[in-house]
């Protein structure tokens, strides 16, 4: 049976991860594949931290293990650097920040045969460091709550059948698919992989989510950097658009609408009191949400602090993700202004 199944390879973007990397490879060493069918390129965005004393460890003791060259730096051309360098029948792209479940790439190879999918992954699971403190849980547990992840059911949903969506974490590919659909984009250090699977849906590809296959994931653990990684994140996230041929998801667009509709309000409340009313009216159905999935997590959690961080967790997020996509907003219009003079 082994010799039948296709030549896999994996693409590893990174820089700087010297913390993560080494358990991602050790979850890609441990997985059911059989290595002689695995090559694994870790494409380095020529890191300043040992990272790549790391990865030069795991190339001298598993030979189906490279270490790349990524001069551009960015994620975009870390991926097709990979592609373009790899052998494989299929490849999948695993990130640098995460470790994997052991049936992990058996499963999506499978699954990608089985549905004649285009592109599959896994279930994100989004886990706070051991030593990590109570606000890096409650982290954790905002990313993956619906309050804040919204209909992405690759955060959200961690058991069930496979269902068809509209993205997932990572991703399986069958090699053929890039020469008909061309790379990554590199036109976008962040984002690119929304703008793909974007493109790939609008060719009538499929996307399949897996569920019962686990990827965990570590978010940054302190308040300052959750906040300015959701803050950029808000930006490209709209400022992209720009380069995209379709419209985004309306989960995309939410926190600059709720954002713009909030100073809105404000505004017109100067006004008409019926505004204000309106205003607050919004603000108490925040407050209640915010609250209600507060005390859920708090339950499993069995901790009552929860209720005081989860709130501070989830504004953190929408807030930083509402003005970021005001500032991606305001550098579209800029550039758009530039471009006519």
């Amino acid at each position: 049976m082994e010799r039948n199944l296709p030549l896999v390879s994996v693409v590893v973007p990174c820089r700087n991860e010297e913390k993560f990397i080494g358990q991602c490879l050790e979850s890609i060493i441990r997985q059911d594949y059989p290595k002689e069918k695995l090559e694994v390129l870790v494409v380095d965005g020529m890191s300043n931290d040992k990272t790549r004393g790391v990865v030069a460890r795991y190339v001298g003791e598993h030979p189906f293990i490279k270490l790349l060259d990524n001069f551009e730096i960015f994620t975009p051309f870390a991926l097709n650097i990979g592609i373009k360098k790899s052998q494989g029948e299929i490849i999948i792209r695993m990130d640098a920040h995460a470790k994997y479940s052991q049936d992990y790439i058996v499963e999506c190879v499978k699954n990608l045969q089985k549905y004649n999918a285009d592109n599959v992954g896994g279930s994100l699971v989004v886990v706070a460091s051991k030593n990590g403190s109570l606000f890096s849980r409650a982290i954790a547990w905002a990313l993956s709550s619906v309050f804040c992840a919204g209909n992405a059911h690759y955060k959200t949903i961690h058991s069930g059948s496979p269902r068809f969506v509209d993205t997932v974490f990572g991703g399986c590919y069958k090699r053929e698919l890039f020469d008909r659909m061309g790379l990554f984009n590199e036109k976008l250090p962040r984002c690119q992989d929304i703008d793909f699977n974007m493109r790939l849906t609008s060719i009538g590809g499929k996307i399949l989510l897996v569920p019962n296959i686990f990827v965990y994931y570590y978010p940054r653990a302190s308040l300052k950097n959750y906040f300015f990684r959701d803050l950029t994140s808000g930006e490209w996230i709209i400022y992209s658009s720009k380069f995209m041929r379709r419209p985004l998801k309306l989960r995309h667009y939410l926190p600059a609408i709720c954002f713009f509709g909030a100073i809105g309000l404000l505004v017109a409340g100067f006004w008409k009191l019926v505004f204000w009313l309106v205003l607050a009216g919004l603000a108490a159905v925040y407050v209640f949400l915010s609250l209600f999935f507060s005390v859920r997590i708090a339950a499993k959690e069995r901790n009552w602090r929860f209720v005081f961080l989860m709130p501070l967790a989830f504004a953190s997020r929408h807030l930083a993700y509402g003005l970021g996509s005001v500032l991606g907003l305001a550098k579209l219009i800029l550039n758009k202004k530039n471009e006519k003079c």
